[in-house]
């Protein structure tokens, strides 16, 4: 048996594959592309457009004006959002200022944490309080 030989791809891999050539495709073309599909879908068969209507509203496709590949998704602010421009002062400066941003970022949600922090412990010390309080007697 000769094992240099690659597997073949299932006929669903090759289907996905398909698929997801014609989303990236729609994708560069923009949200016009996507309802000019989804129309097309309708009228050649029915239930093809209502499929690609309802990719386009679980993907998120129908409601933004702009959608991007899931890997081009940057956590924080993204150090690798732009490429290099060539110039190296402009380049630095924006990293500077990029990490400048990140570590205010980081330093706003650590001050929201200990204000939630406060306030639960300011909450619960008030119902401690209350619950060693006898309870008013009525008239």
């Amino acid at each position: 048996m000769n094992t240099d030989i690659a597997p073949r791809p299932s006929a669903f891999d090759r289907i996905g594959a398909a698929l997801a050539g014609i989303r990236d495709w729609l994708d560069e073309r923009g949200k016009g592309a996507w309802i000019v599909a989804m129309i097309l879908g309708f009228v050649a068969c029915w239930p093809l457009g209502l499929a690609i209507l309802g990719y386009m509203i679980w993907s998120k496709r129908m409601f933004s004006c702009r959608h991007r590949h899931h890997h081009q998704h940057r956590r924080g602010f993204g150090r690798d959002f732009a490429q290099p421009t060539g110039n190296y002062a402009f380049d630095a400066y924006r990293e500077e200022t990029l990490k400048r941003l990140e570590d205010e970022h980081r330093e706003f949600l650590d001050f929201l944490q200990k204000l939630r922090e406060a306030k639960d412990k300011a909450e619960f010390d008030q119902f401690m309080a209350g619950r060693n309080q006898p309870p008013a007697t009525q008239n």
